[in-house]
């Protein structure tokens, strides 16, 4: 890397190597919201560890690696949560701990990266907040909490469309619509894990598999984590922004017809021989140029 901060790159890939998936081809849309203060933070951080595992639902695009179907419908997000494994508190569970402040979240999250990473960067290169690798991380550098789990989608319009409906929710959830601030903050960093790992492997058809967490939505017994946001994006609607029809229209097909993974592996069969995934990647670059919805 010849470029600015090449010694942050080079400490990277001396310690973690940087050659696999998920570091060069990072392909994920990075989402900060804004604090203002310690009890914004609380109320932010919560919500987001709350909301975090059915994100990928949205926006799970990633269903081949390598030209294989590999069972999972969110493989950046496998590889996400597996590159720095040799140190594994810079990732952590990708679900952030339940921590509310601004000073416990230096001192359990921060702190702990730092003085793990400590033996294998002598030069304290990375001792910055910027090493945390958890689904969210939070940049007191900004006041922002940055949210990385989801996957790049094929147009714009839908990537504002899953940003606006999760920051819809978030904002529902920061006034205590579904649950108190308070029952966020005691959900189990375990159990949120075990709901997100699922829809990394199924998407929207996930299984929530938690009937605590979906009866707070209205659900008596299981529920698929698409079911959930198309209620969700219902209950929902009065916290969200204006967007362009556009924008609307991008959600209401991701709702309706599923997550860009399921609609590639859709679109592709059972067929990943070249001649078959070339031309679904070549109209997913039209999309990306043209500026429309793929197999929508």
């Amino acid at each position: 890397w010849p470029h600015d901060n090449n010694e942050i790159y080079d400490a990277f890939n001396r310690i973690f190597d940087c050659r696999g998936h998920g570091w060069s081809n990072l392909q994920s849309v990075h989402l900060n919201l804004p604090f203002a203060n310690d009890e914004e933070f609380a109320r932010l951080h919560a919500a987001i560890r709350f909301l975090m595992p059915i994100m990928p639902a949205l926006a799970a695009s990633s269903p081949i690696m390598d030209m294989r179907a590999t069972g999972l419908l969110d493989n950046r997000m496998d590889v996400y949560r597996n590159n720095c494994k040799r140190i594994p508190s810079v990732t952590g569970l990708v679900i952030p701990e339940p921590v509310f402040s601004p000073e416990e979240y230096q001192e359990v999250i921060l702190q702990q990266m730092y003085r793990e990473i400590a033996l294998f960067d002598s030069d304290a290169i990375l001792q910055d907040e910027w090493l945390n690798a958890r689904g969210a991380i939070a940049r007191f550098d900004r006041n922002t909490i940055e949210v990385r789990v989801l996957d790049v989608q094929e147009c714009p319009a839908a990537d504002l469309a899953i940003v606006h409906a999760i920051t819809g929710v978030l904002r529902g959830l920061c006034e205590e619509q579904w649950l108190s601030h308070e029952s966020q903050r005691a959900f189990d960093t375990q159990s949120l894990h075990e709901i997100l790992m699922r829809v990394v492997r199924d998407g929207e058809n996930a299984e929530i598999g938690d009937p605590d967490y979906a009866k707070i939505f209205g659900f008596d017994g299981d529920v698929t984590a698409g079911a959930l946001w198309r209620k969700l994006a219902g209950d929902s609607a009065s916290y969200r922004c204006a967007v362009a029809p556009e924008v609307e229209q991008a959600l209401d097909g991701i709702l309706s017809h599923g997550s860009l993974s399921s609609r590639i592996l859709c679109a592709l069969g059972h067929d990943l021989s070249l001649p078959n995934v070339a031309p679904v990647y070549r109209e997913l670059c039209n999309c990306l140029a043209e500026g429309h919805m793929f197999g929508a």
